[in-house]
């Protein structure tokens, strides 16, 4: 094979990657970045390869949830309380992001460069999600009385806007690459006192006006100066994101429904082990 084929391979082999990592709580960024460097994938110093294919996943998430997304539009245009409620919320959970990420997007990018910060969110990560776990009022099988007490929002219609506002403060510190935007939306959601798999479901929601945003900044900014393999190697990965979402959304919400999130956070703490032996040995 030739090395642009190999190339071409590989952006498939990671936008598969990403679309099966995107909406669990292990950083799909941590894996691109370092499974990219693991198999010598370089998409360019701007990373927009990285962003960019993220919201093929997404667009999985609003194919699956069509349905549930015509109806937050369509109840949001002709004055539903419920939708408008629910679009209100997305709108409070959106904006920090929006505004902290224009500002201090080259920041964030550097930190791409830097496996050692991986090291430290993943694992960092790993002990927040069994903390969580570990509190009657957070755990999947706590006591059903103590969980309705702390659980106000069983349904996304009910989340208020201070819950939103927590998870998007929290969807700030995911960008910092490692972090997980999903495990950081899911979590705080939980924290805040939004039901496990309604948290679930609202961070699907809140990665379509976030992600769709960072693809738009970012093809604006870098999109220039993509070379043709670059941009052949986006649209590679953005299909492969996109059909490998498919599988996983669903599963995402039946495993949410039934299991806690333990095995996600020995995960991230076996990988962040991973990774700093990497770095020792070389």
């Amino acid at each position: 094979m030739t090395d642009n084929t190999w190339f071409f391979l590989k952006a498939l082999f990671l936008g598969v990657v990403e679309g099966f990592t995107e909406f669990i709580p292990v950083s799909s960024t941590a894996h691109l970045l370092l499974i990219g460097e693991w198999i010598n994938f370089s998409s360019g110093d701007n990373k927009v390869y990285e962003v960019v294919i993220q919201f093929g996943s997404i667009l999985a998430v609003i194919w699956l949830f069509r349905e549930r997304v015509w109806q937050l539009l369509r109840g949001a245009l002709t004055g539903d309380r419920a939708e408008v409620m629910f679009a209100r919320n997305l709108a409070i959970a959106f904006l920090p992001a929006a505004v902290i990420g224009a500002f201090a997007i080259g920041l964030i990018k550097q930190l791409f460069h830097s496996p050692a910060v991986f090291v430290f969110t993943l694992v960092g990560g790993g002990l927040i999600m069994l903390w969580v776990e570990r509190k009657p009022q957070y755990a999947k099988n706590a006591n059903e009385t103590v969980a309705s007490q702390h659980a106000t929002a069983r349904a996304l219609e009910e989340i208020t806007w201070r819950q939103a506002l927590v998870v998007g403060f929290a969807q700030c510190l995911a960008m910092v690459p490692g972090t997980s935007r999903s495990g950081a939306t899911i979590i705080s959601g939980m924290i805040a006192g939004i039901h496990r798999r309604t948290a679930t479901e609202f961070s699907f929601f809140l990665a379509m006006p976030t992600m769709l945003a960072a693809t738009v900044y970012d093809l604006y900014k870098h999109g220039e100066i993509l070379t043709a393999d670059q941009s052949l190697a986006i649209a590679i990965g953005f299909v492969g994101a996109f059909f490998s979402a498919l599988f996983i959304v669903r599963a995402v919400l039946n495993f949410v429904s039934r299991r806690t999130y333990r095995p996600f956070a020995w995960y991230r703490i076996g990988l962040g082990g991973v990774v700093a032996l990497w770095l020792v040995l070389s």
